[in-house]
């Protein structure tokens, strides 16, 4: 069903032209749907702001729930933020303020970067607890990703997450651990999901929180965990909202550190990710820039196109089956009290569907 392009964020048409359904406004006031408002916290640093929005409203977007999605993104102005930035947040991001007064039927909250040790000592920590404790109370379901899901651990369950040895940074391949789960409903019980990150909540820790998790992989871990009650809060500790080449962006900005001088190491290719050839066309790259460091010469620029074709997405269609189950559990409560052909399963008396 439709996103509805409800303010002129560029990413209404940046998705329209890639064939996305997108409707105006005007069209939208013409069809009898059922409109549901979804929240978009985005804590995303400058680079991967626009980027980190178009995928979450691409995956919300692509529900085949009978329903007209408007998504209200938002942030908190604590996260520092270049003056571009500033402005674009100020022209096309709403404010929580108002948010909270018109009202949402779901959240969802994005990852952020973070410079200190323990997560309370961010800048976004108190506006994130203060999002997080407004939307329990008035949302139908919070999905949290991957940090968000770490800064919930901590802040409502009392589990701090662990430092990794390494970087976890690659596409892994999970299994569904529990595949009568609503949210994991028809979906592949072996899949793959993105994951890049410096730190984990491990399965002890979900299980010591009472947190159910649904997907996990024996490499990456906990993938995807929900709250007792089913769906209230949905924890994503990977990326499945990642387009093929996020990775690969990832991989050149941290080439380009080195290059620079900011980065003291090479750094290592995500797993499971390129192929052989991509590999060998990098390691190329590598020997080239280094040599050209080395002696003073201007570096060549990172072959992208070549790597770019070569690329697969293992992850998109399972992400977004997923999501849809999301958004469908979110439809059902906030239309439990309708007359709705699409509600004849639902009890009235128990629209989460909760375990007795």
């Amino acid at each position: 069903m439709p996103l509805v392009a409800h303010s002129s964020l560029p990413t209404f048409e940046r998705l329209r032209r890639e064939g996305e359904s997108v409707l105006s406004p005007d069209r939208a006031r013409h069809q009898d749907i059922r409109e549901l408002h979804i929240g978009l916290l985005n804590m995303m640093p400058d680079a991967a702001l626009a980027a980190t929005e178009r995928q979450f409203f691409r995956l919300v977007g692509e529900s085949n729930q009978i329903a007209q999605f408007y998504i209200h993104p938002f942030t908190v102005k604590e996260l520092s933020r270049s003056a571009e930035a500033t402005a674009y947040v100020e022209r096309y991001y709403e404010s929580f303020d108002t948010l909270k007064n018109d009202g949402l039927d779901a959240l969802i909250i994005t990852g952020a970067n973070v410079t200190q040790p323990d997560l309370a000592a961010e800048p976004f920590w108190s506006p994130l607890i203060e999002v997080f404790d407004w939307a329990y109370e008035n949302t139908t379901s919070i999905l949290c990703s991957c940090l968000a899901t770490h800064a919930l651990l901590q802040f409502r369950y009392g589990q701090k997450r662990r430092r990794l040895p390494e970087k976890r940074w690659g596409v892994y391949r999970h299994r569904v651990i529990d595949q009568t789960h609503p949210l994991v409903n028809d979906i592949n019980t072996l899949f793959d999901v993105p994951h890049s990150r410096f730190n984990e909540v491990g399965r002890d820790q979900f299980d010591a929180a009472n947190l159910h998790v649904l997907v996990e992989s024996r490499e990456a871990g906990v993938h995807l965990a929900v709250s007792e009650d089913l769906f209230r809060i949905v924890c994503f500790q990977g990326h499945p909202e990642y387009d093929t080449v996020s990775l690969l962006k990832e991989y050149k900005r941290e080439v380009n550190r080195f290059a620079r001088g900011r980065r003291d190491d090479y750094p290592p290719f995500p797993q499971h990710y390129f192929s052989r050839k991509a590999q060998a066309i990098l390691d190329e790259y590598k020997d080239h820039l280094i040599a050209a460091k080395r002696w003073g010469k201007s570096v060549a620029d990172f072959p992208e196109n070549l790597i770019r074709a070569g690329l697969h997405n293992t992850w998109h269609d399972t992400a977004e089956a997923v999501v849809d189950n999301w958004v469908g559990k979110v439809y059902q409560v906030t239309n439990s009290d309708r007359k709705s052909p699409f509600m004849a399963d639902v009890d009235p008396n128990n629209p989460l569907g909760l375990r007795k």
